[in-house]
C-alpha cells in the first residue's frame, strides 16, 4: 500500500503524524524517533525527510493538515499512523486523545 501512494501522499500522511506529534505542544524523543521510522518505511527521499524533520521543529499549519483533503483510500492509513504516534511515549495526553478522536469523526 506504501508504495501505491504518490509523494504527496506520503507528505500528506507524515503532515498528520507530526501534527498529532505536537497535540500536546511539545515532540517527545519517542514521538520523533518513530517520526524518523516512518520516513523509513515510508521510503521518503533526502528533501522529503527534510521536509518532515522542519515539521518536527515547527509543526505543519492548520490549512496543510485538513482532514477532508484525505483520499477515502488513505483514511484508514492516515489514522493508524496517527494512532501510532499519540501512543509512541507511552502517555496518551488529552489533548492527543481529543484531537484523534475529532480526526475519527471527520473521517468516518
Amino acid at each position: 500500500m506504501l508504495k501505491n501512494l504518490s509523494r504527496e501522499d506520503r507528505l500528506q500522511v507524515m503532515r498528520f503524524v507530526c501534527s498529532f506529534a505536537w497535540a500536546d505542544l511539545e515532540v517527545k524523543p519517542k514521538e520523533r524517533a518513530l517520526v524518523h521510522k516512518m520516513v523509513k518505511e515510508f521510503e521518503l527521499d533526502p528533501d522529503e525527510a527534510k521536509q518532515v524533520d522542519g515539521w518536527l521543529k515547527v509543526p505543519p499549519r492548520a490549512e496543510e493538515v485538513d482532514p477532508a483533503a484525505i483520499p477515502a483510500a488513505h483514511r484508514k492509513m492516515v489514522l493508524d499512523a496517527a494512532r501510532r504516534i499519540i501512543k509512541a511515549d507511552g502517555n496518551v495526553d488529552p489533548e492527543e486523545a481529543e484531537s484523534f478522536s475529532l480526526l475519527e469523526q471527520l473521517l468516518a
